[in-house]
This record gives structure tokens, sequence and C-alpha cells, in this order.
């Protein structure tokens, strides 16, 4: 029987941090390791042009981003991972998709709104464009589950809207997928618990490949509050809950139980366990060593079977919709 497809990806904007980790790559492999889909993990390289990057450092970047997907536990042998601009015929798809979306649907979409509003210099067509380059995505491979947070549901919608829109007007061509919500925490800047972790906030940011060393500064350094005890209540004990949450999601013991066993301990031996289990996670990142040359090979024969599955689709298209 065959495995319904599922699909996600990552930019490669800069190094990936503990958010990115904790929000995607952890569920990436535990997706793959359940053995109930056929999984595609692409590399969005074509979404990342939507905000200031460098030339130089673009393929650097994408390699990155792909060393962190096997890091993390990801198998080549067992997923499709690619590269989103090896397969031009998401970009083709996504200018057909663009003649059935209204203009209003796209600027009335939350995250576009929220980086138009934070960074107003930085507004582009490709920000506005985006949701539809990501149905494109979607659609192009006949992805039935799409794994994604609250925040992208929205997108999701469209992208069934979308592909009910065509099959209307043009005949059954794409699936309505699925979401497969997940259960992503919503990692705080250590710092500045109010903000999201961020690479803009390096201080307050772990990164995948940051030293033992930095680790430890960082957490010590981490905001709690003047008490001293580990208890989780976001209103008032904003920094410590986010601690506590960081290290239910690296270790699977619950914030409850957490609490209970640092009762009488104080914040000194919580962030000293705390810095130990970041240290263990992180370790395949710090120390993987897979070469370019293996990296490229990969992405090669990735991108081989994305392209050739998205070919296909493309060319039913193009006959739905009578072009040559």
């Amino acid at each position: 029987m065959t495995k319904p497809i599922l699909i996600s990806g990552i930019q490669p904007t800069g190094r990936l941090h503990l958010g990115n980790y904790l929000g995607a790559l952890k569920n990436f492999v535990e997706l793959q390791n359940s053995g109930k889909y056929d999984c595609y993990f692409f590399i969005a390289d074509y979404h990342s042009l939507t905000i200031d990057f460098d030339p130089g450092k673009k393929v650097a970047e994408t390699f990155g981003v792909a060393n962190a997907y096997l890091a993390a536990g990801i198998n080549p042998k067992q997923s499709t991972i690619f590269v989103q601009s090896q397969v031009p015929e998401s970009t083709e798809l996504a200018w057909v998709l663009s003649t059935l979306t209204p203009p209003g649907e796209l600027s009335r979409m939350t995250q576009f709104k929220d980086k138009s509003k934070n960074a107003p210099d930085s507004v582009n067509m490709g920000l506005i464009f985006y949701p539809v380059l990501m149905t494109a995505d979607i659609l192009l491979y006949d992805a039935k589950v799409v794994p994604v947070g609250e925040d992208q549901l929205q997108h999701l919608e469209l992208t069934r809207t979308l592909a009910r829109k065509f099959n209307n007007r043009f005949g059954q061509t794409f699936f309505e997928p699925k979401e497969l919500l997940t259960k992503t925490p919503r990692v705080m800047s250590l710092n500045d618990p109010m903000k999201k972790m961020s690479k803009s906030q390096p201080e307050g940011c772990l990164f995948l490949d940051d030293s033992p060393k930095d680790i430890e500064s960082k957490v010590k350094r981490a905001v709690t509050d003047s008490g001293s005890e580990v208890r989780f209540d976001l209103q008032n004990k904003t920094g410590v809950s986010n601690l506590l949450l960081i290290y239910e999601a690296l270790t699977g013991e619950t914030v409850s139980s957490l609490e209970k066993k640092y009762v009488g301990n104080g914040y000194g031996q919580f962030k000293k366990d705390l810095i130990d289990v970041t240290i263990k996670a992180l370790k395949p990142f710090r120390e993987s060593k897979d070469s370019d040359k293996k990296i490229k090979s990969i992405l090669a024969a990735g991108g081989k079977k994305a392209k050739k599955l998205a070919s296909v689709k493309m060319k039913e298209v193009k006959k739905k919709l009578g072009l040559i």
C-alpha cells in the first residue's frame, strides 16, 4: 500500500537555532520514524530570497540546513531531501495558481501583516506571494499531509482553497491536503522571554552548533525573576517558564515533574542541569562531519526524485490548461 506523501521545509537564512530544532527538525524525525508517511523535506531557498541576504553565503547556508537535517536524524534512505530551486516546476505552478488568487486574499494573511508592520521598509512582492509559492510546493507533489503549527494554518487553508478552485474549473487535479498539527513549543529568547528566540538577538539564542561553553554562558545568564522557586507561571515567571518548556521538550520530562524535582533547589541547580541537558541534545549538530561532497550527492538524488514527481504533475496541469 502506498504511503501518503508528507512535505515540509526550512529556509536557509543563517545558523539554525533551538527553536528550529524543537519546532521542526525534531518533529520531522519523529514523523519519518513513524513509518506512516513518504516524507519529503526540502530546503526553501526560493522562500529565503524574500529577506535581505548575501549571495556569497547562500550555498553554505543551504548546505548548513541539509547538514542539520542529517544531524537531527533525517535519513536519506527513508526520506527525500532536496532543494526547492532544484525543482523549477514549483515557481511555474505558483504562477498558474497566482491567476486564481485574489490580491486581497494575500494582503489579509496574518504573517504578511505582521512582517509588513514590524519592518515596513523590507516589504516586497515576494513576501505577499509567499503563500502561493508555499501552495505550489505542497500541491506539486500530491502531498496529503502537511505538518504545521497554528501560525501556518491560514496558509494551508489557502492551499486547499486554490486546489479546490483549480479542480472546479479545470477538472480534478490536486489533493486538498490535511494539516498535521504539531506540538511545537514556543521557544522564547533567553534574555527577553517576551520575544521569540531569534538569530537577530544572538545573545539570547541557542544555536544548534553552539559550543558547550557558549551554551553554559547563555543559560547561566538567562532571565529568571527575583524569586527562587522553579515554577511554571507564564504571567509572573515568564523566563523560568520558558526554561521549563525547553527542558521538557529536550528530555520528555513533564513540566509538573520538573517543578517537583526542583522544589527547594532554586535556580542554580535547575540551570546547571538544563545546561547539561542542552549540551547533550545538541551534540550531534556540533559533531556532524558530513562532507560537502556527501551532501551534494544526497541533494542531487533527492532533487532528481522530487523533479520526476513534479514534472509529471506539471504536465498534467498544462494539459488541463490547454497549454502546449
